[in-house]
């Protein structure tokens, strides 16, 4: 026979109003009485029946978390699984399922109907589809939302979350000179996007302040590197290091360093953001920026459940710190 809420208060000796305060998480009850109560339900194998509790408190115990439809890689990305793990895992210890909703830019109906039928309690979604029109319909209605990625417009209604690239730079040159390379050189993907930006601010700011001369920023290109590399190998560029922004860079350039027999460590040091997937495989295993993005998808989840329960009215922008993780590509040693 199914346990009910009856079989548990009796188990523990309390009123039943209390095993359901604590099955809702509305009222403060003594952490002996609910360590009681979770003890009680799990030998009695008592499961909360989902809908009852929404239709008590309103409720549906479930948060969204928006992919993009556009990037089809979005599942493959070791990144992106880092961080849907972590909102899961949070998700659960607050009791709550994960909803998981694509959207693209010509169409955010789907978001429109969880947000206006309150199928969620709340959403997390990638920067890349913030649009205005979502915004101002979430923050018109109250809705506890999440951005995950530091947005352009960083309007005082909007919480997100992002790794700090700026600090990631810095450190990445911090790393070089410490090894002793003396002119770095900064490559990046696309210079539209907020984040490669910050790491071109870090990577300027910090190399005023290490008053390094000779440094510089460029786009990748297959034919770019090709080039960096043949006027470096040809001492027409002073370059003896290299800051990549992702694994795909770094491969491409440690390919082209190895056609032109360039010893790296030794003549030119490597480093790149990203621990995964490839860093630590390369030959020679490369140095990082290591980005946290389980943390980051912890952290958000933690501010969109603090904004659910209404702890916070107004949760700032909040920037995840990065570590560098020393390998055999930046061990040049100094003299």
């Amino acid at each position: 026979m199914t346990a009910t809420i009856k079989d548990i208060a009796k188990a523990v000796g309390v009123n039943p109003s209390t095993v359901s305060r604590v099955i809702n998480g509305t009222a403060s009850i003594s952490e002996e009485t609910k360590e009681k109560i979770m003890q009680a339900m799990k030998e009695l194998d008592y499961h909360p029946n989902s809908l009852a509790r929404s239709l008590v408190n309103g409720n549906t115990f479930t948060i969204g978390l928006v992919i993009d439809a556009g990037n089809k890689d979005a599942f493959s990305n070791a990144f992106f699984i880092q961080s849907v793990i972590a909102i899961e895992s949070v998700a659960q210890s607050k009791g709550y399922s994960v909803l998981i909703t694509n959207h693209s830019l010509s169409d955010s109906n789907n978001i429109k109907n969880l947000v206006q039928e309150r199928k969620v309690d709340g959403i997390i979604l990638p920067v890349q589809c913030m649009t205005g029109e979502l915004i101002d319909l979430m923050t018109s209605s109250n809705f506890p939302f999440v951005v995950m990625g530091e947005p352009q417009d960083k309007r005082a209604d909007i919480c997100w979350v992002d790794v700090d690239n700026e600090q990631g730079s810095r450190q990445a040159v911090e790393c070089l000179i410490k090894s002793g390379y003396k002119s770095p050189m900064l490559l990046v993907e696309n210079r539209k996007t907020i984040f490669e930006n910050k790491r071109i601010k870090g990577f300027e700011d910090e190399c005023k302040a290490q008053k390094i001369k000779t440094c510089s920023i460029h786009t990748f290109s297959e034919e770019k590197i090709e080039k960096l590399i043949d006027e470096i190998q040809k001492k027409e560029r002073e370059t003896d290091s290299v800051i990549c922004s992702n694994n795909v860079i770094a491969f491409k350039v440690l390919k082209a360093i190895k056609a032109r027999k360039i010893c790296v460590p030794k003549q030119i040091g490597v480093i790149t953001f990203d621990n995964y997937p490839l860093a630590e495989y390369m030959e020679p295993a490369l140095s990082v920026v290591d980005v946290d993005t389980y943390k980051m998808g912890e952290t958000a989840a933690e501010l969109l459940f603090r904004s659910i329960r209404g702890k916070e009215k107004k949760i700032k922008g909040r920037l995840v710190d990065v570590a560098i993780i020393e390998r055999e590509s930046t061990e040049r040693k100094t003299k």
